[in-house]
């Protein structure tokens, strides 16, 4: 679908990203975002989409986890035309950028995997690719195969080095060697700790290194505890970290959550996201083993907590159904939060002048989502269920 080269959005109100524009505008050119104002201040003779009434525009939702979606996982399809289902299905709950996330697997298939997002970086909503092990504690697995997990060597590290593709990876760092995770963040990549028992002398020595992320903060981690304060407590007490957060009301207690956002650390919304996100079937096969979508939360055979059926739109109103929090808040956490981590805040997360135009539109009181702007062109949002 094409647009003309400038356009202009309208809407009751604007989320920029700081603040609300009330009957405001958009004034887009080509795939940027020339300026945002009063209506009356369009040019003459422009067109003008106006969104229905009561309606809310706000930056595109960025989700730095997502392993599938669409019936399919990423791990089981690490191609092209898969990614691109994975994308359609997010983008009914306004995800307009991600990152295709592959849990602990060979190193053939991760080669294969990179491959597949490098061809896609331009023009689809991807942003790069998130290796979520396999560099995982053993003793923290979750529903990772343990059968994949292993240490580090020479031939990873040039791989995951190799290509600014690679834009997350999540690790254990008791299980890497000194100076691995320093390497990671020379050539670019964000580290993230996640599925690990590391004390919390050994997190303050990976955030030393440039570590700077906390996958699904509390899931798959040393707890909290009064003489043994872990990961937790050196992740909230930081203020140039950032922490995902699944608000699903099971993976995390919701008061656990509100305690997290009393620290430092800036917390983010994540999916965590399955095949059954804008997909039509509950069941799905991972390592041999079947998961099962229950609401918003997908189930191992034996319990394990598995993922998510959780699109981002259902995270926001979460946040604040749950969590408490404004809108406002709830939103920064789904668009400007992830992109300040991902180092790409002076281009995404926000309605401003020279950013991508990335947007959201949705009724507010539900977040129910009608569509996306992505990079200045219109996609209503397809039917399905919510």
């Amino acid at each position: 679908m094409s647009c003309p080269h400038q356009h202009a959005v309208a809407a009751d109100s604007i989320f920029d990203g700081s603040a609300v524009h009330r009957h405001a505008a958009v004034l887009i050119e080509g795939e940027r975002i020339a300026s945002i104002g009063p209506r009356r201040a369009l040019p003459e003779h422009i067109t003008v989409h106006q969104l229905p009434h009561g309606c809310w525009l706000a930056p595109g939702f960025i989700d730095v986890q997502v392993n599938g979606g669409g019936d399919l996982l990423f791990n089981d399809a690490p191609n092209s035309a898969a990614i691109n289902r994975i994308i359609a299905a997010h983008r009914r709950y306004g995800t307009t950028g991600l990152l295709p996330t592959l849990i602990s697997d060979t190193p053939q298939k991760m080669r294969v995997a990179l491959d597949a997002v490098q061809r896609l970086l331009q023009n689809s909503g991807v942003l790069g690719i998130h290796f979520e092990g396999p560099f995982l504690s053993r003793a923290k697995p979750g529903i990772h195969d343990p059968s994949k997990l292993r240490l580090p060597g020479a031939a990873d590290l040039a791989l995951l080095s190799s290509s600014a593709t690679v834009k997350l990876v999540t690790l254990a760092p008791e299980e890497v060697p000194n100076g691995f995770i320093a390497e990671l963040v020379k050539s670019g990549v964000r580290v993230a700790l996640g599925h690990s028992m590391a004390t919390y002398a050994q997190t303050k020595a990976a955030l030393a290194e440039g570590l700077t992320g906390f996958t699904h903060l509390f899931n798959a981690m040393r707890p909290l505890g009064a003489r043994d304060p872990g990961p937790i407590a050196a992740a909230l007490e930081c203020s140039d970290a950032w922490f995902g957060m699944i608000v699903d009301g099971v993976h995390v207690d919701p008061a656990m959550l509100r305690l997290a956002l009393r620290g430092s650390a800036h917390p983010m919304l994540v999916t965590d996201a399955m095949p059954p996100v804008g997909g039509s079937q509950q069941k799905f096969s991972l390592f041999g083993r079947t998961i099962e979508a229950r609401g918003e939360v997908c189930i191992g055979d034996d319990g394990t907590l598995a993922g998510t059926a959780l699109g981002m739109a259902s995270a926001v109103r979460n946040c604040v159904d749950l969590l408490g929090v404004p809108l406002t808040s709830a939103l920064g956490y789904a668009s400007l939060q992830p992109a300040a981590f991902l180092g790409i805040d002076d281009r995404f997360g926000r309605i401003a002048a020279g950013y991508r135009a990335d947007m959201v539109a949705f009724e507010p009181s539900n977040i129910v989502v009608l569509g996306t702007f992505f990079a200045g062109i219109w996609e209503e949002r397809a039917p399905g269920p919510e």
